[in-house]
């Protein structure tokens, strides 16, 4: 798939079929994730995949809303040193979300879809993932193929208008 067709075709996916995703596969999502930029090239982040069914179970429980993340192939916690200030938390925050992003749109290159969650239960998260006291679970990626159809350039969105959204030299 091209670049603009990953772009196009990423949508949060919360239902996955059975299917494993290849080793190589998952590596390459975080090798992307790896690459993403980051102020000051700091790279705020680490991150921990999780395949084990049962892991998973558990780990859909730090976040009301993240019963998908039980039911993915693989998930991706993305975990970050405490920020020291607000500066570098809004910073971390928006590196996070480049690493996010560009781990999603990867995996919607390779036809695998993901679906993003919040964490609320920190004594949990570190409990499952043995994340050392200076950092904190960020955001849960989810990852596996689409259990109602694949992935493919959506050409009708529920979105606004890009004319509603893009305002030229002035609002």
């Amino acid at each position: 798939m091209q670049t603009w067709d990953a772009v196009r075709a990423r949508r949060n996916v919360r239902d996955f079929s059975d299917r494993a995703i290849p080793d190589a596969d998952l590596d390459r999502i975080l090798d992307a994730g790896r690459r993403a930029p980051s102020a000051r090239n700091t790279q705020p982040w680490d991150f921990v995949v999780v395949t084990d069914r049962e892991r998973l179970i558990a780990l859909s429980h730090v976040w009301r809303g993240a019963g998908h993340i039980a039911r993915s192939a693989a998930t991706i916690a993305i975990v970050a040193p405490v920020p020291t200030d607000d500066r570098q938390a809004g910073l971390n925050q928006f590196d996070l979300g480049q690493a996010s992003m560009v781990m999603a749109v990867t995996a919607a290159d390779l036809g695998i879809g993901s679906g993003h969650a919040a964490v609320g239960d920190q004594q949990l998260a570190q409990s499952l993932l043995g994340f050392p006291n200076t950092h904190f679970l960020a955001y849960l990626l989810a990852l596996g193929y689409p259990a109602d159809q694949p992935l493919k350039p959506l050409t009708q969105m529920d979105r606004r208008s890009f004319g509603d959204v893009v305002h030229r030299d002035h609002w």
